[in-house]
């Protein structure tokens, strides 16, 4: 680039966009890159402020900002997304599906960490819809060397920084358990809960099975369920550790692999995770223990951990320790979810 001032730029190649800002009227360009400068652009060029431009000079060392935000979007850009138009060097991820949005974080961090280049996006392993808008790139000089974006390459590894995970439709069943529900003496309020959240997914509700509290009974259930071709099952009641709380042994006693029975997340400190895969015909199927909690409060563990379940993202014993730090759920008396602290 050389820098000249504007009265002596007609007939100049711009190398950037000259943006007029105009609190609550515009923020946009008036002229963009690769525009040449008339006569009659010079007294606008000034009245944004402009009296120095950066025309171009091609060097075949260094990348354009547009150039170099194109290269950043090689490297972030997974499946199921695409960009915006460039904007001011700027080039932003959009998503083409539902689904959970994945990260690499190492890959992340080390791309920011090179200088003189951007990547910010939302949280990972969080919902997206379509049209959802995912990361924003960019360089912070208008030009780059060519080295270092290639630099930007290798630290970012082989894979897309971000992927999305599309849903996958799920058979879902419900057992629940408690002799207050099962012999009629309480109505059941749980299940109303569960089935709303799921409608948020691809899902079909297959059976629902109640139970009273003897362990017993409740495995034999989760079993029902798993024979009848559930691909997830869920269990309420019975999750604390009363003496009549035996819903955790039931489902320990099937042979699934327990990820995590309790979590360091309020509400929802009490919820087990587990896997059991059925040698009958290979599938892997989540079973889930729900605190008390998901009945009646707005925002639960369960919210964290059923996208990644509707995704078919394994949740692992580090991940639900790793939810410790915005496991506090605040119960803002507007609810903003997924778009606050909560599981952050």
């Amino acid at each position: 680039m050389k820098l000249i001032k504007t009265e002596d730029a007609v007939g100049h190649v711009l190398c950037h966009d000259i943006t007029q800002i105009i609190r609550g009227v515009t923020k946009d360009a008036v002229f963009r890159k690769g525009h040449i400068v008339t006569a009659e652009d010079i007294p606008v060029l000034l009245s944004v402020g402009k009296e120095h431009l950066y025309v171009w000079e091609k060097d075949d060392t260094m990348w354009h900002e547009n150039e170099a935000a194109e290269i950043l979007y090689e490297i972030c850009a997974g499946e199921h997304m695409h960009p915006s138009d460039i904007k001011e060097g700027k080039i932003e991820l959009i998503a083409d599906t539902d689904g959970l949005l994945k990260i690499n974080r190492e890959a992340l961090v080390a791309v920011n960490s090179l200088g003189e280049m951007m990547i910010a996006s939302r949280h990972g392993d969080f919902p997206v819809r379509v049209g959802d808008k995912l990361a924003g790139t960019r360089i912070i000089p208008l030009i780059i060397e060519k080295e270092k974006m290639e630099r930007a390459k290798e630290a970012s590894g082989t894979e897309p920084i971000f992927t999305i995970k599309p849903y996958k439709k799920k058979k879902y069943a419900i057992v629940t358990t408690g002799s207050e529900v099962f012999k009629g003496r309480i109505k059941d309020t749980f299940s109303p809960v569960i089935r709303e959240k799921l409608a948020a997914f691809p899902s079909e509700e297959i059976d629902q099975i109640y139970v009273d509290d003897e362990k017993t009974h409740i495995l034999e259930a989760i079993q029902k369920q798993i024979a009848a071709g559930a691909d997830l099952i869920i269990c309420t009641g019975g999750m604390s550790v009363d003496p009549d709380d035996c819903t955790p042994g039931a489902i320990m006693a099937t042979g699934a692999r327990i990820v995590s029975y309790g979590a360091p997340v309020l509400p929802g400190a009490m919820m087990l995770v587990s896997y059991y895969t059925n040698e009958a015909d290979g599938r892997v199927i989540p079973i889930l223990g729900l605190p008390g909690c998901v009945m009646y409060a707005k925002r639960t563990i369960f919210d964290l951990v059923l996208p990644r379940v509707m995704a078919e993202d394994e949740i692992t014993a580090e991940d639900i320790a790793r939810l410790g730090e915005g496991g506090l759920c605040l119960n803002c008396e507007v609810c903003t979810f997924p778009n606050c602290g909560f599981g952050k």
